[in-house]
């Protein structure tokens, strides 16, 4: 289980965190909650990419569990003071797992940052929980498509991008910003191995997912600019 220390709520909210972020130490079966994603690529003067802001909103239950335990933790902190705690404690979870991101450029694997801006919220009854993801250098993406997957590795949760009713992501669920060059996106839906798909589908509540079984089931998020 990972190390959460968020003392004024105590061990009750330490399984919700960390159920939340599906590193329970119980067993992972295929997704037991969601988390509705937006992306923001923010480019620098000159075109490069220098982070991906993202948006997670959790689903309403577990925002219910969460709110809940928080409004009944002992001690005079007021909720904005509990949520910016719990915005710390997800970020120092997530820091060792690359903020459950992978970026790719050319084929090729780019480097990430550390996270030191970000802040949990509550909005529409849904805990919301935004952050900004530097690139450990600016990218030029020279004509080459830029893709990112955002998924939990355990399958624990399920990670898609905010979608209307159809299931269709809403434009808004990934736009690029900060220059005048032309981009392009487009949010390409997971396609599994059916093998992978039988052995999600075969997980019981007490079986343990294979590391790494949440990639095969993520959204990829495509960006590519002119210039």
């Amino acid at each position: 289980m990972a190390s959460i220390h968020f003392r004024p709520c105590g061990a009750a909210f330490a399984l919700v965190v960390a159920l939340i972020l599906g590193w329970s130490g119980v067993a992972h079966a295929h997704p037991h909650g969601w988390i509705d994603l937006g992306v923001r690529v923010i480019l620098d003067d000159q075109g490069r990419v220098e982070a991906l802001r993202q948006r997670w909103r959790m689903d309403p239950f577990y925002s219910l569990v969460i709110l809940e335990e928080l409004e009944a933790a002992e001690g005079d902190a007021s909720m904005e003071a509990r949520l910016d705690q719990l915005g710390t404690e997800i970020r120092d979870n997530l820091a060792p797992r690359h903020y459950f991101t992978e970026l790719t450029h050319a084929g090729q694997q780019v480097a990430l940052g550390e996270v030191s801006e970000y802040t949990v919220m509550e909005r529409g009854g849904r805990v919301e929980f935004s952050f900004l993801l530097p690139l450990e250098a600016p990218l030029a993406l020279e004509g080459e498509v830029m893709r990112y997957q955002v998924f939990d590795p355990s399958y624990y949760l399920e990670v898609v991008h905010e979608a209307g009713d159809d299931e269709t992501p809403l434009e808004e669920a990934l736009v690029v910003v900060g220059s005048d060059l032309a981009c392009t996106t487009s949010i390409e839906p997971a396609d599994p191995d059916p093998a992978k798909v039988a052995e999600a589908a075969m997980l019981d509540y007490d079986d343990q997912a294979e590391p790494g079984l949440g990639r095969y089931f993520a959204e990829t998020g495509e960006v590519a600019c002119d210039g």
